[in-house]
């Protein structure tokens, strides 16, 4: 049997190793012995393990760890209160055509537009049927006055007592006078046998002198005065010659076409 006695004592030499004793009971904990002298030795014997010590003051901030791995979702949250309209998006593509919807009432006029171009000539038709002949409107006189009968005072119409041709009787021999039946162009004509004396005649249309033949003549001889006129005359217009002097004898002859 071995007995262990600790003392607070000074730490004395180191003695011989002795001989491995049996292993005894294991003993209470002593109390903590006081700090020995290391005499000249850097490390000395590793003492028993101290009791805890005070907590000691707050270290500085450490520096930040490296990011944790994400977590897992969480349970939702409860509905938040409505938000703000966002701003108008783009305008979409636009949809199929509707339904036509039932007529509308019938618009204004619109103004008249531009003359279009020239279309391509069409398709010659089918020869018609024989038409009726056309009548040719015709229209001519030839009157003459007698020798024996005297020239009318100036200004007044010469009354032709002698005709020559007037199918068509468009000339009035009681007032000695055409009548324009058919609006066209005429050729009018005239010849006067002049006696003893000077003539003046004018041909007249409708009041208006449209030509005028002018003969001076003195004594025993004779001399023939005549005129011709291609005129363009309407339907309703009246034509007669008309002396401006006198003379002894005359003769006319008017044709028109």
């Amino acid at each position: 049997f071995h007995l262990f006695l600790m003392c607070a004592g000074e730490m004395g030499l180191k003695g011989d190793k002795g001989d491995t004793g049996l292993t005894g009971l294991k003993g209470d904990p002593g109390g903590r012995g006081p700090k020995g002298d290391k005499r000249g030795c850097l490390f000395g014997e590793k003492g028993q393990k101290g009791s805890m010590g005070e907590p000691g003051p707050q270290g500085p901030k450490g520096d930040m760890g490296v990011p944790g791995l994400n977590g897992t979702d969480g349970l939702p949250g409860a509905k938040g209160p409505k938000g703000d309209p966002g701003p108008p998006g783009k305008q979409g593509e636009p949809g199929p055509p509707g339904p036509h919807g039932p007529p509308g009432q019938r618009g204004m006029p619109g103004m008249k537009g531009t003359r279009g171009l020239k279309g391509a000539q069409g398709v010659r038709g089918f020869k018609g049927l024989k038409g009726e002949p056309a009548v040719q409107k015709r229209s001519a006189f030839s009157v003459g006055l007698f020798p024996s009968r005297s020239f009318p005072p100036p200004g007044l119409p010469i009354k032709f007592d002698k005709v020559i041709y007037n199918e068509e009787g468009h000339w009035d021999p009681h007032a000695s006078k055409f009548n324009c039946t058919h609006g066209g162009v005429y050729v009018f004509s005239y010849y006067i046998t002049v006696r003893n004396r000077p003539l003046r005649a004018a041909l007249v249309v409708n009041g208006i002198r449209k030509l005028r033949t002018r003969d001076s003549l003195y004594g025993q001889d004779i001399d023939q005065a005549s005129n011709m006129a291609v005129l363009r005359l309407s339907s309703a217009l009246v034509f007669n010659v008309c002396s401006t002097s006198y003379c002894r004898d005359e003769t006319k002859a008017t044709y028109i076409t």
